[in-house]
């Protein structure tokens, strides 16, 4: 399933008032982590019932539990309204075993999530940005960096070469 592509803009005010709550120990300052000005949702694709939700931050081990935002969009007549609201959550206990290999995958969504877990997600921009850098890194360790980029251009110019996608 692919991913839904909803973004939001995280709300600086909101987010730092939770994380202070959430960290604040009686008489010390609370350690509160730089966070992303953009979130994107992290849900497979769902319908409009279905609130966007993405993880805002993730807590200590031994608290186990994250902070997520979870947000809608509502028409109305003076255009669309962003309503979100914050909350901190179990992770999902759901683990993908691979007998063969004897891998393990753990779900990073929360506990309760709606259906599919993570490991059914896929973002095909996301695995695009890490093939396409994935290459560049071995070029580069590879030492020919530079002259791959130029040969390919010279014979797709002439070659009648097209790309497809």
């Amino acid at each position: 399933m692919l991913q839904c592509t909803a973004i939001a803009a995280v709300p600086d005010m909101g987010a730092l008032v939770v994380l202070t709550v959430m960290n604040a120990e009686p008489g010390q300052a609370a350690d509160v982590p730089a966070l992303d000005d953009m979130l994107l949702c992290e849900l497979g694709e769902h319908d409009s019932e279905t609130e966007h939700v993405a993880q805002l931050w993730s807590g200590e081990m031994s608290a186990a539990r994250d902070l997520w935002m979870f947000w809608t969009d509502e028409d109305t007549d003076k255009g669309v309204r962003r309503k979100f609201r914050f909350a901190e959550l179990p992770p999902c206990l759901a683990v993908m075993r691979t007998l063969a290999t004897g891998e393990k995958e753990a779900c990073l969504l929360y506990d309760r999530h709606p259906a599919p877990h993570s490991w059914d997600v896929t973002d095909p921009l996301g695995d695009l940005v890490a093939e396409r850098m994935k290459e560049e890194v071995g070029r580069e360790r590879d030492g020919d960096g530079d002259e791959d980029e130029g040969g390919d251009e010279d014979e797709g110019e002439g070659g009648g070469v097209t790309s497809s996608g």
